[in-house]
């Protein structure tokens, strides 16, 4: 991939309809999660990527959610309304469809609701919400609830189309890490997503672009708005530098990118992984994948972390503290670390463990070892894609 390649006509603003060639589950029976293996046929797209790179794809919202706003405003969905940046007037039913956010009303959506309402039990819900004391309260209430709910719980504050709209978010696209090499799928871009459902104030919910690839893509058939986002994110230019990659549950994505490009390269660096996830049995992501590359060289080292498969909770930043002085001796000879997954928790105790190890091992104190951390930070042989 020497060459840089020409600039494709698809960007964010002007996306490829793509097609979804397979949906497979990657759960084995039993798991109580639903991770699904995407692959999405990107010839004649002008598009190109590399390992480490992401893939923007822009969904629906569920028709039934659409329906029943629609039933809740009274309205047939043909009714005009203006949109930001919008050329002109969009159908409401488009609208709601494709480009605004069903979730995450905000005080404004109540102070309207407050100020449209007829029924005074409804009234007196809606000011005792906005009173300064019930501000935490409000947050708590608005986070388990989307537009449709508000809709539904004060039917007599009537609004038109135009002001529901006006309080929602553009429906933005969302990332996901990929999961494929261009060296060995230079026409096909490979996801790991985890597909959300969950309940809130007694309704089902769901992630809008984890459901519209899982449920509302037909394989072959439907039109997906693609674009690929560019990364700093990557493995070792050079092929002899050793590469340690901590990717649990759909952080995984990337480093299979990753190992497919250095065996497709020829690199000759050693690669260590540390993957995490609930069960063995059920939850064991591309597992024959690392098989395949443990047998043939490619992955020096795997290490696993199933938090559920023994009383006590085993996660990935254990396994490293266990491996801590093999760890230290990678780090050491120059070894590049690469952290993939969730922001919240486990990027930051896989932070603390990288210091902890740096600072035990290397005979440091903890400000030396943060020092030497961003050293490797510096030198981009420390590498995060979290979200």
């Amino acid at each position: 991939m020497s060459e840089p390649a020409a600039a494709s006509a698809y960007t964010k603003d002007n996306p490829f309809n793509a097609l979804v060639l397979e949906n497979r589950l990657l759960n084995g029976p039993g798991s109580a999660k639903e991770t699904r293996h995407f692959v999405v046929g990107m010839a004649g797209s002008g598009l190109h990527y590399k390992a480490g790179d992401s893939l923007g794809v822009f969904p629906s919202n569920r028709p039934e959610e659409v329906a029943e706003i629609l039933s809740a405003l009274g309205a047939s969905g043909n009714e005009p309304v203006m949109l930001p940046k919008a050329a002109g007037p969009v159908a409401l039913r488009d609208a709601l469809a494709s480009r605004l956010a069903l979730a995450g009303p905000t005080r404004r959506m109540v102070e309207t609701l407050a100020s449209r309402a007829s029924d005074p039990a409804e009234k007196a819900k809606l000011d005792g919400l906005l009173v300064p004391e019930s501000k935490d309260l409000l947050a708590g209430w608005l986070h388990e609830r989307e537009f449709i709910d508000l809709l539904a719980e004060f039917p007599s504050a009537r609004l038109q189309p135009q002001e529901l709209v006006d309080h929602m978010r553009r429906l933005m696209p969302r990332l996901y890490s990929i999961a494929s090499s261009p060296r060995v799928h230079p026409h096909e871009i490979h996801l790991t997503v985890a597909v959300a459902r969950y309940r809130t104030n007694g309704r089902d919910r769901v992630g809008v672009c984890t459901t519209f690839l899982a449920d509302r893509v037909t394989v072959g058939e439907t039109p997906t708005p693609v674009f690929v986002s560019h990364s700093h994110f990557g493995p070792p230019e050079e092929g002899a530098v050793d590469s340690i990659m901590v990717g649990p549950g759909t952080g995984i994505a990337p480093f299979r990118a990753f190992l497919q490009d250095r065996a497709a390269s020829g690199a000759r660096g050693r690669n260590w992984l540390f993957f995490g996830d609930q069960k063995r049995a059920t939850d064991f992501l591309y597992e024959e994948d690392w098989a395949l590359w443990k047998a043939q060289g490619v992955l020096t080292r795997i290490d696993t972390a199933f938090s559920r498969d023994q009383l006590v909770k085993v996660y990935v930043q254990d396994r490293m503290r266990e491996n801590a002085g093999e760890l230290w001796a990678w780090i050491r000879a120059g070894a590049h670390f690469y952290v993939c997954g969730d922001a919240k928790r486990m990027a930051k105790d896989v932070d603390v463990a990288l210091h902890d190890v740096i600072a035990g091992q290397g005979g440091m104190s903890p400000a030396e070892a943060a020092d030497y951390v961003k050293v490797m930070k510096k030198e981009k042989r420390y590498q995060r894609d979290v979200y």
